[in-house]
């Protein structure tokens, strides 16, 4: 265990909310993106908008607000992007997700969890992709960390690198699907030790056979979110 999961486990309840949960209702709702979900068929997962109905569909049918996409889960989804497909060097694609996937309507704000400043920030247009995505700096007692938003709508994106952002603030938007990489609306939210020289962008899904050095640098999102209060 590093230093920053470490403090994480120390805060954890200490943070503003990421996303506005009623705790008196908050409607969280679990979902399963791995091969046994036996309704992701590869017709539904290459139709954003069927996929994005069956989204919709399943978080009302249990009468939920948001959606929750796991942590270190092993995907079959991201089969309909070669965004993850194998890069030269790497026998197997990627396939392990690597944050929290928060599914909610476009247009929901985001807030910082923690005082940061804009790391960087970039438009991965990609079908797949993160598409509008967002990068913030943190650090207490000398540990330094980041937190990354995807999925994000387009105008989130009018802020500068350095900017101060408070704990709670409103500084982001879920995108529609023509702008956050062609996905039914969520937010995409990772936590990264070292970011390396990584700027705009950095793998939020990792090779099944790599895991133990992502999850590593990337700690379980519940700590800062912590969601499995509700469930």
């Amino acid at each position: 265990m590093n230093a920053l999961t470490e403090k994480l486990i120390a805060r954890k309840g200490t943070f503003a909310p990421v996303m506005d949960v009623d705790a008196d209702d908050p409607g969280l709702v679990t979902m399963d993106f791995t091969a046994n979900n036996a309704e992701l068929t590869e017709a539904l997962l290459s139709d954003v908008d069927g996929f994005s109905t069956w989204v919709e569909d399943h978080i009302r049918r249990r009468q939920g607000k948001i959606g929750i996409g796991g942590y270190a889960e092993h995907r079959t989804i991201y089969r309909v992007s070669e965004v993850f497909d194998a890069v030269t060097g790497q026998q197997e694609p990627r396939r392990l997700h690597l944050g929290v996937d928060l599914w909610a309507v476009a247009g929901s704000p985001v807030r910082c969890p923690w005082p940061a400043t804009v790391h960087s920030f970039g438009d991965q247009d990609r079908k797949g992709d993160y598409g509008a995505v967002i990068i913030l700096s943190h650090e207490w007692d000398g540990v330094r960390f980041h937190t990354l938003y995807g999925h994000l709508a387009r105008k989130s994106l009018q802020l500068s690198v350095g900017q101060s952002v408070e704990a709670g603030q409103v500084f982001a938007w879920l995108g529609e699907k023509h702008e956050n990489g062609h996905w039914p609306p969520h937010l995409h939210f990772q936590v990264i030790h070292d970011i390396g020289s990584w700027t705009g962008d950095y793998p939020g899904v990792c090779a099944y056979s790599d895991r133990a050095r992502w999850l590593e640098n990337c700690p379980d999102p519940d700590l800062i979110l912590d969601l499995n209060r509700y469930l």
